[in-house]
């Protein structure tokens, strides 16, 4: 029961810090239709803008500035390089995207080095919530959790409630009818991008501090943000959340089983039969958890090409 329970826990916390850096480029890649490669590394200068923070101005002051930082690059980012190959259609922006990867990566082994920072979480965080089974849970890891939730109503609030997130829809939808309102479609789509930064730079603010914050973070995440978005369905804010959430649960029991599937089809008298086939069926289940999330996505696709709550075609 104490290994299910953290278990559960960990996959949950886990999920919800994959959902805050999917979140923005949930709305980027599904409203804008911009396959943005550089998204993780938001997140990941997002964190070192919060290491520098703390350094300076405490901890919770990175909690501000590293998503306004990011929205700016985001913005400018938009404003400058994306907007010049948009018609050029989805290559361009790609290979674009993939370029600023590798530049953010390298600017900052620059400046910080190939190694992690001491980025740290706060004393006034850094406490046990409870303990399970002689095992103090950190309270940080709620916290990050905390931050997640805080994030999805605030995004759901403002896309549905407010004259903003109408202004965004409609624009999505109908650029040209929104344009004859008197509304500027390109900004609205520099600010979109440029939020879509914000979200990915506060989460690497919050997580940096728990998470190892090095030049390897955003590589180590550049792709897995893509699988939530196409799991939980381009464009839906709540499939993101379902389809991070998902993830993490299973990853997260996935590394504790040491057991392989003909072992684990013993139990109903399948074993021997599984066994015969070799390969994936007689590896270790612990050894395939990175895969895990690619082999969700492959059986989503493969039943729902959609999403799991994306608006089918």
């Amino acid at each position: 029961m104490d290994y299910f329970l953290v278990s559960l826990l960990n996959g949950l916390i886990y999920g919800l810090l994959l959902f805050m850096v999917s979140s923005g480029l949930t709305l980027i890649f599904g409203m804008m239709g911009v396959l943005n490669f550089a998204h993780a590394s938001f997140y990941m200068v997002g964190a070192y803008v919060g290491y520098l923070c703390s350094q300076h101005l405490g901890f919770y002051s990175g909690l501000i500035v590293a998503p306004l930082v990011l929205g700016m690059v985001g913005a400018l980012c938009e404003r400058l390089l994306l907007r010049r190959v948009r018609s050029q259609g989805h290559t361009h922006e790609l290979l674009l995207t993939f370029g600023l990867f590798f530049i953010f990566e390298e600017v900052v082994k620059v400046f910080f080095g190939n190694f992690a920072v001491p980025y740290q979480v706060p004393q006034s965080l850094n406490f046990a919530a409870f303990s399970v089974g002689g095992i103090e849970y950190p309270f940080y890891r709620l916290f990050i959790g905390g931050v997640a939730v805080a994030m999805f109503v605030a995004i759901l609030a403002i896309l549905k409630l407010t004259r903003l997130g109408i202004v965004v829809r409609a624009a999505v939808q109908e650029a040209g009818m929104v344009a004859a309102l008197g509304h500027n479609v390109p900004m609205v789509f520099t600010a979109l991008f440029g939020g879509g930064a914000a979200l990915a730079g506060l989460a690497g603010a919050v997580a940096g501090a728990f998470f190892p914050t090095s030049p390897t973070m955003a590589g180590d995440l550049g792709t897995l943000v893509f699988v939530v978005v196409v799991i939980g369905g381009l464009g839906s804010l709540s499939g993101a959340l379902v389809g991070a959430l998902l993830i993490g649960v299973v990853t997260s029991f996935t590394v504790g089983i040491n057991s392989s599937l003909a072992s684990l089809a013993g139990a109903i008298g399948l074993g021997d039969t599984l066994t015969q086939f070799g390969g994936l069926f007689t590896v270790q289940l612990s050894s395939l958890a990175g895969a895990i999330p690619y082999l969700l996505m492959l059986l989503i696709l493969l039943l729902r090409p959609s999403g799991l709550l994306g608006e089918r075609s």
